[in-house]
């Protein structure tokens, strides 16, 4: 893409998403933790510090958390996920179910 800019023209290229692992956010609010400051913490990761505030956000984490209440946030968010999937499933399958006894118990009827 070229952008105009006076006299000059400025080339940029298009900007690559970046996806980081859960142990990478982990460490990064760790580390935002024990510096007591998410800009330094991203200064040093080479992230902006809005990626850390977004990730502590995401993760319920606070600031005085340890380790391993990032680690228990981590899998309390992946639990209510797949907790939120189980129930949508058990409803579908509760509605047929309702459907098909209601079916059969017309059947008799005729």
């Amino acid at each position: 893409m070229v952008y105009p800019r006076g006299k000059e023209e400025i080339l940029m290229e298009p900007r690559r998403t970046r996806r980081y692992t859960k142990e990478f956010k982990i460490e990064a609010l760790n580390l935002a933790n024990e510096l007591g400051s998410a800009a330094e913490a991203g200064r040093r990761l080479g992230i902006t510090d809005s990626l850390i505030h977004n990730w502590r956000k995401q993760f319920n984490y606070k600031s005085e958390a340890k380790v391993k209440d990032a680690t228990v946030a981590v899998n309390e968010a992946e639990e209510i996920k797949r907790l939120r999937k189980e129930n949508e499933e058990l409803k579908k399958t509760n509605y047929i179910l309702k459907r098909a006894a209601a079916f059969f118990s017309q059947d008799h009827l005729k």
